[in-house]
């Protein structure tokens, strides 16, 4: 899998010392992007909040739906969604946008700038679970009224190495096995698939965005930024990655929740996987919800099949790995009763 993802936390001007805690030591190769990129290699850590970052370029061209978005902050608050364990949260979040047409590369929308991107009116597998996870950790971290700056936010934190998109596009991670080990380091998930029984030890030589980079559009308008890309997936390559192999999926469906996020490993030899989706339980089953490219599935976000099911259907398939998202430690908003707009 490729393109997205990072972490880190908390709200606007001055108030992101309250809750900011350390992640502790731990060397890290910084590649130089215009900011620093690094690949931190320490998996110690707890909670980190980050505030968002400036805006780079207008509403209008990062955050798309605001309708929808606005539907679903009113059902939310109407039947109380915060109440909900973060795993139920975000598979409300996740069926409310059931039915999204299928669309790829919606967060290049620039030659140049990077920046934190929403779009409710088209999604791809990456950011079908992002927004469903940001929207349901946006109703604990603070009350409302919700804007969709705050749903930017909660994407910029999950997206971005350390939480924070620099302008820069190597500022966003773009392997899922970096962000598990990321959203893991800070505290801000589980990954899983190690405690899993039948889990096994995966390693690539990653050099998907390197070989496929006239596929995206800021290697194509800024060709200094491949060999750096290349430097980044090196990195990715040397990450602990396991994965269960899609024969024993099986016999380990009970131990998956609601929310958890599911990656498809690949047998391709220059990745590790090669797509995400969430795990929906019904009739004791574990089932995956994505937003597919299959035009016989309506090339749109579904509720598939269970997640043993799906794998069987392609021989790519290989395994999943899997993340379980914890909540954010809740602002300080919570405790002053406002919400400064």
């Amino acid at each position: 899998m490729r393109k997205r993802g990072t972490l880190g936390m908390l709200g606007a001007g001055g108030l992101s010392l309250w809750l900011l805690a350390s992640c502790g030591g731990g060397s890290a190769v910084v590649v130089d992007d215009g900011g620093s990129t690094a690949i931190p290699v320490s998996t110690s850590g707890m909670h980190t909040v980050t505030p968002p970052s400036r805006p780079r370029l207008p509403m209008s061209t990062v955050f798309k739906g605001e309708s929808k978005f606005h539907a679903m902050v009113a059902k939310a608050e109407r039947e109380n969604w915060r109440r909900l364990p973060l795993g139920q949260r975000t598979v409300k979040a996740a069926r409310e946008m059931v039915g999204t047409p299928y669309v790829n590369y919606t967060l290049e929308v620039d030659d140049h700038i990077e920046s934190p991107v929403v779009n409710f009116r088209g999604m791809d597998c990456w950011t079908y679970y992002e927004n469903a996870l940001a929207f349901a950790r946006m109703l604990r971290y603070k009350p409302g009224p919700y804007r969709p700056e705050d749903m930017l936010h909660m994407i910029e934190l999950e997206r971005y190495r350390g939480g924070r998109c620099t302008g820069g596009y190597l500022s966003r991670m773009h392997h899922l096995e970096e962000v598990f080990h990321d959203n893991q380091r800070r505290g801000l998930a589980t990954n899983i698939t190690p405690r899993l029984p039948g889990n096994q030890r995966l390693r690539r030589e990653i050099r998907e965005m390197t070989v496929q980079w006239k596929s995206y559009r800021y290697l194509r308008n800024n060709r200094s930024l491949v060999p750096k890309i290349g430097e980044v997936e090196a990195q990715v390559s040397k990450l602990p990655v396991w994965h269960v192999p899609k024969n024993k999926v099986r016999s380990i469906e009970h131990l998956l929740e609601d929310g958890d996020v599911c990656a498809i490993t690949t047998n391709w030899k220059y990745g590790y996987t090669s797509h995400v989706g969430l795990i929906v339980k019904l009739k004791g089953r574990a089932y995956f919800t994505h937003a597919t490219s299959d035009r016989s599935k309506g090339r749109m976000t579904i509720i598939d099949r269970p997640i043993t099911d799906y794998l069987k259907g392609s021989s790519k398939h290989a395994g999943i790995a899997v993340m379980r998202p914890k909540d954010l430690p809740p602002s300080r908003y919570w405790r002053t009763g406002v919400v400064s707009q």
